[in-house]
């Protein structure tokens, strides 16, 4: 037992994994033909309490409780892509964001993630870094008032919004960050700390943790591996490209030490999930395996 599993014990936090071991949703091709049963039954035997929803999931809410309870796992989040710095995606953009906040609810979840991704090149065949959006004050004014906006409807339901900084999108470095934060209701738009993607984006996610330690919503736990990252760099590689070399992993591997990010996180009384994120390529990296690896990782470090 270690100092964390007091401060960061079952009874603070919530160890979650997403599905993104098991397939992509951003890259249907990346995928080695696991199906839904299979991946929730190994998210499960690896010892997780939960997961995120993707695209193999059943649409029905109630089939997919009961293919979850009969695992004993939670939905860790739903996603929900934002458009606020587009044309006419204003409205869309909040129904799409009222119909996730349904089916979580349904699914007996608190918590939404979001994620701006109005023009951006991640799902693009384009160089990652060259290519991603760089909002102008009218962009930024609407994606804040947005993000304000999302924050209400979720709070009124007795939930909490976290935004997602994502490789590609126009809030991908601490810069970026640093800006949302400032030009949003605290009490309304929490941080989603995820450190594969604070890392992959040059930034430091231990010190991104500490500046935010206590708006962090959410957490995505994932590694990076930092000859990948400067290959993407390098040769001005796509974010898909990266993700099929390897460009993330699992805590446990790569080049992130998660103790001193779970001992800022402690020392703010965090509680919420933990959620294990690593893309890879399911055809190169056994699933169940990086998953085990994982929460190997985590009983070490966290003592439970």
């Amino acid at each position: 037992m270690t100092d964390l599993a007091g401060r960061l014990g079952p009874d603070r936090v919530r160890l979650g994994v997403c599905c993104t071991l098991w397939w992509n949703d951003d890259f249907p091709t990346i995928d080695a033909g696991i199906p839904f049963g299979q991946a929730v039954s190994e998210m499960a035997l690896a010892g997780f309490q939960g997961c995120s929803i993707g695209h193999k999931y059943p649409s029905d809410p109630a089939e997919l409780k009961a293919a979850l309870d009969l695992r004993g796992l939670r939905v860790s989040e739903p996603w929900t892509s934002t458009y606020f710095t587009i044309g006419k995606m204003y409205q869309k953009t909040v129904d799409s964001f009222e119909q996730t906040l349904a089916t979580i609810k349904a699914l007996g979840g608190d918590e939404l993630v979001v994620a701006e991704f109005g023009a951006s090149s991640h799902l693009l065949p384009v160089d990652v870094f060259a290519n991603r959006p760089v909002f102008s004050n009218a962009q930024w004014d609407a994606l804040t008032a947005g993000l304000d906006t999302l924050g209400k409807i979720a709070n009124s339901a007795g939930m909490k919004l976290s935004y997602h900084h994502h490789m590609g999108t126009g809030v991908m470095t601490r810069d970026d960050i640093d800006r949302l934060m400032a030009s949003t209701d605290p009490d309304l738009v929490f941080l989603l700390l995820d450190t594969g993607h604070a890392a992959f984006a040059g930034d430091d996610p231990l010190e991104l943790a500490r500046a935010y330690a206590h708006r962090i919503g959410h957490v995505h736990m994932k590694s990076v591996r930092p000859e990948v990252v400067s290959q993407v760099r390098e040769q001005g590689l796509s974010f898909q490209q990266g993700v099929e070399l390897g460009v993330f992993t699992v805590p446990g591997d790569g080049a992130i030490d998660f103790r001193p990010i779970f001992e800022v996180l402690a020392d703010a009384d965090y509680r919420g999930w933990l959620v294990v994120e690593a893309e890879q390529d399911p055809n190169k990296a056994n699933p169940l395996a990086y998953a085990m690896k994982a929460r190997a990782y985590l009983a070490d470090v966290l003592g439970w």
